[in-house]
């Protein structure tokens, strides 16, 4: 089990936002990508970094819709990028070989939530999976040449509290024996901290830390579409009147609060000399292998050995080479 995932502690709360934690940090002249950079935590992640001087790429398989929500953000450019396409993927990666810049922070940021039907890529695999994880994988180790030219770059994963829950499913990843889209999601997400954990481990030395944050749940101010308020009512995220519950210490955050781990990940000189961690709460989190239960009023997302295990991580490596090779 790694050693650093404990608190550091930082200044930061659940209550921080992303413009709180690069308040003061400079990023002028460095180089970052932002997979589904256009969309909520997403943009704003991308808003808080580019106002801090980075230069930052939104990558996006939709680029008219991204170019529109970042549309009037300075530092900020828009490149096509599909990660269930390993052609995609592929080109993106060799246009910004080609471009010469290294790459400072890369935010694996873009994934696939709940789906009630279950969907498959072009080579069979489970879209949460192939999207979440092994696009991520791909484009991760297709740019590790411009990572290492940083000379001190960041992976930044995002995943989610569902990673505490969650199972690898190593004889059926793509659920070919019965599709459970919660099982599938919690699927994904582990796998983004166990990508992370290896990750930092063979890396490390070359310069290069990963990281996996969990935002908090942050549906974003509504109106919120009238098929999603019973569930989201359920799980206490809306009142009564349809309106979004914050509550930072549970979970519960607005989109800049949610935003704030992810960029704290990506860019804070807090977490130099830290890596292969899960943060929460723009902190590293704590280790609590403790069973608590999901309510409305309490989302359980700290950190448990299970989610972090290295013999899992070396596994899922060798496995995500395979499946895309």
């Amino acid at each position: 089990m790694t050693t650093n995932q404990h608190p550091i502690p930082t200044p930061f709360t659940a209550a921080s936002t992303a413009a709180d934690v690069l308040d003061g940090v400079d990023l002028d002249g460095r180089h970052v990508v932002v997979t589904g950079g256009h969309g909520r935590l997403g943009r704003e992640a991308t808003r808080a970094l580019a106002a801090a001087g980075a230069q930052v790429t939104v990558a996006s398989r939709d680029t008219a819709r991204a170019a529109a929500a970042v549309a009037g953000i300075p530092g900020v450019r828009v490149e096509e990028l599909d990660l269930a396409d390993p052609d995609s993927i592929d080109a993106f990666a060799a246009r910004w070989t080609t471009s010469g810049h290294p790459l400072h922070a890369l935010v694996n940021n873009a994934a696939v939530l709940f789906s009630p039907e279950r969907r498959l890529d072009a080579r069979g695999n489970e879209l949460a999976f192939s999207t979440s994880h092994l696009g991520h994988f791909r484009l991760t180790t297709a740019l590790l040449p411009a990572l290492r030219e940083a000379r001190g770059a960041r992976v930044l994963t995002v995943t989610s509290g569902a990673a505490r829950f969650g199972q690898i499913h190593w004889d059926d990843l793509a659920f070919a024996g019965g599709y459970d889209p919660g099982a599938a999601y919690g699927q994904s997400k582990r796998a983004n901290v166990l990508f992370t954990v290896e990750l930092d481990r063979r890396y490390a030395d070359q310069g290069i830390r990963a990281f996996a944050a969990h935002p908090g749940v942050a549906i974003g101010p509504g109106p919120h579409d009238a098929d999603r308020l019973a569930s989201f009512r359920e799980q206490g995220l809306v009142d009564d009147d349809g309106a979004t519950v914050i509550d930072p210490p549970v979970g519960k955050k607005t989109i800049e609060q949610g935003a704030a781990t992810l960029v704290f990940g990506a860019a804070s000189p807090l977490l130099d000399g830290v890596g292969g961690v899960y943060l929460k709460d723009s902190d590293v989190a704590v280790l609590d292998d403790e069973v608590r239960p999901l309510t409305a009023d309490h989302i359980p997302s700290d950190a448990n050995t299970a989610m972090l295990d290295p013999d899992d991580a070396r596994r899922l490596w060798t496995v995500s080479e395979q499946l895309i090779a």
